[in-house]
């Protein structure tokens, strides 16, 4: 598990791995049909957010068991896309089986060690193409991610003191999921942290987690959508800079454009102490649940 940076074995998704060239990885990885928090969406299908936390999930263990790089560093993404094909994620009575292709590319080297680099996923279940996926990483020894966060590296805590926005709205079945509450404004929203959530928390932090934006940028266009229910199959998001615990942190969504009368797309900004945090476009099926 530490080597994809889950304290949890239910979190952990990916199961075995082999390398298939000098840059090129296969990771077996499971999708439980009974998670929690990645429950499935639209009645019956794997939630797109658990596949690509399994794409995610299987460049850090390429990074880790097929470049050596040291367990304990920290790996920062810069930008993250995704692409799934709902009809082939039908979730069954029993976890799902998925390979995961990796391949990455623009590597920098540091020491004999990658400390930068693009990868690419590509997600197949029994052969048939179900997501892909583009991300851009670097990775950081403690000491340099000490030095780069400076006074704000130590681990902190926050418990939510807002009311959460209705959790069905939201797109989710339990409060305690829900990362958003009202804001100033119709389509505005602000984030809500807690270090106490499971799943979103593995370990002591210092910033909000990446998963947990991704989570509230699906939240806010579940809102956005209204009660017609919003699927995100695919997305692009750009990270700019760390979310900091106790400081407020919007989250604004706006549907841009409809793809087509059953789909939608809706772009969703991260915004804190006036400054860009992180920027999205997800888009998907409307009306799915």
């Amino acid at each position: 598990m530490e080597l994809v940076h889950r304290s949890r074995a239910e979190d952990a998704f990916p199961r075995n791995w082999q390398r298939l060239g000098p840059d090129r990885f296969h990771v077996e990885a499971v999708l439980p049909h009974d998670h929690p928090f990645f429950a499935p969406v639209g009645a019956d299908r794997h939630d797109p957010l658990l596949v690509t936390e399994a794409m995610r999930q299987a460049a850090m263990l390429a990074f880790h068991a097929g470049y050596g790089v040291p367990v304990g560093h920290h790996f920062l993404m810069a930008d993250l896309d995704y692409a799934t094909r709902p009809e082939y994620l039908v979730v069954g009575g029993l976890p799902t089986i998925i390979d995961v292709e990796v391949t990455c590319s623009d590597l920098k080297w540091r020491g004999g060690r990658p400390v930068q680099g693009r990868v690419d996923w590509v997600v197949l279940r029994a052969g048939r193409l179900v997501a892909t996926g583009v991300g851009v990483t670097r990775f950081t020894s403690p000491r340099v991610y000490r030095r780069m966060r400076g006074g704000s590296a130590e681990p902190g805590v926050a418990i939510p003191r807002t009311a959460p926005v209705d959790a069905a709205r939201a797109g989710r079945d339990r409060a305690e999921d829900v990362v958003l509450s009202e804001g100033s404004r119709a389509g505005l929203w602000e984030l809500r942290v807690d270090t106490r959530h499971p799943t979103l928390f593995q370990r002591p932090n210092d910033h909000v987690p990446g998963m947990l934006l991704l989570e509230a940028a699906r939240q806010a266009a579940c809102l956005a959508a209204g009660d017609r229910g919003f699927v995100p199959a695919e997305g692009r998001t750009h990270f700019h800079r760390y979310a900091e615990f106790g400081s407020p942190c919007s989250i604004a969504a706006e549907v841009v454009r409809s793809v087509s009368p059953g789909e939608a797309r809706i772009q969703v900004t991260g915004r804190q102490d006036g400054e860009p945090v992180f920027e999205t476009v997800l888009a998907g099926p409307v009306g799915a649940g």
